[in-house]
C-alpha cells in the first residue's frame, strides 16, 4: 500500500510525509515571520485596525485548524495571504447583505487624526491607497508592500496574472492621479494640505 502512494505522489514521498512537513512548521515562528506582512495586507482592505487585526487572527486561526492540509510548506505565505483575502470578501459580503448602523462623524473622527496623516509623506500615500477601489488596493498592496510576484497574486486573489498586471497598472495610474491631485491642492493652500 505504501508502494502505491509513493507511486502517486512520486519522488518518493508519501502524503503522509507532505503532510508532515507542514505539520513540522513551528506555529510561533509563522506568526513571527507573517503576522506584520498579513496586517498591513488586512489593513489596506478593511481600512479599519481592528478588523485587520480581527482577519490576522482569523487567518491564523484557519492555519491552525486547517494548515496541516497544505502540501508544500514553500507555499505557506501564498496560503495565507489567499485565506485572509477569502475571509475579508466574505466579511464584505455579509456587510453588504446586512446593513450596519450608522457611524458618527466624531467616531471616525478618532480613528485616525488627520494632522497626524497629513504631516507624513507615507501616510499621505497610503491614505491615497486607501481611497483606491479594492479591486486596484488588494493588488497594490500585495505587490508593493507586501513584496509578492504577480504569480503569488494572482493565486492568492484568484484572478489571471494578466488581470493582476492590468489591475495593478490601473491602480498605479489611479494613485498618480489622487496624489497629483492632493499635491496641487496643497500647494493653492500655501503648504497645508486640505481636509
Amino acid at each position: 500500500m505504501a508502494s502505491l502512494a509513493k507511486a502517486q505522489l512520486g519522488c518518493g514521498a508519501t502524503a503522509f510525509q507532505y503532510g508532515r512537513r507542514v505539520a513540522n512548521l513551528d506555529f510561533e515562528k509563522l506568526v513571527e515571520d507573517f503576522y506584520l506582512p498579513l496586517y498591513r495586507f488586512a489593513l489596506s482592505l478593511s481600512r479599519k485596525e481592528s478588523d485587520a487585526a480581527d482577519l490576522v487572527q482569523q487567518t491564523f486561526f484557519l492555519w491552525a485548524s486547517k494548515g496541516h492540509q497544505l502540501r508544500d510548506a514553500a507555499k505557506v505565505k501564498t496560503w495565507l495571504f489567499t485565506s485572509l483575502y477569502r475571509e475579508f470578501l466574505g466579511r464584505k459580503r455579509h456587510q453588504d447583505r446586512f446593513v450596519e448602523s450608522e457611524v458618527s462623524e466624531a467616531a471616525l473622527e478618532q480613528q485616525i487624526p488627520a494632522s497626524i496623516v497629513s504631516e507624513l509623506d507615507g501616510d499621505i500615500v497610503l491614505q491615497a491607497l486607501f481611497a483606491l477601489e479594492e479591486v486596484y488596493r488588494a493588488p497594490l498592496t500585495l505587490f508593493y508592500l507586501q513584496q509578492l510576484s504577480y504569480k503569488e497574486i494572482a493565486q492568492a486573489l484568484g484572478v489571471p496574472i494578466g488581470t493582476v498586471m492590468s489591475r495593478i497598472s490601473r491602480g498605479k495610474d489611479q494613485l498618480r492621479r489622487t496624489l497629483s491631485d492632493s499635491s496641487l491642492a496643497t500647494s493653492k493652500r500655501g503648504g497645508k494640505p486640505c481636509r
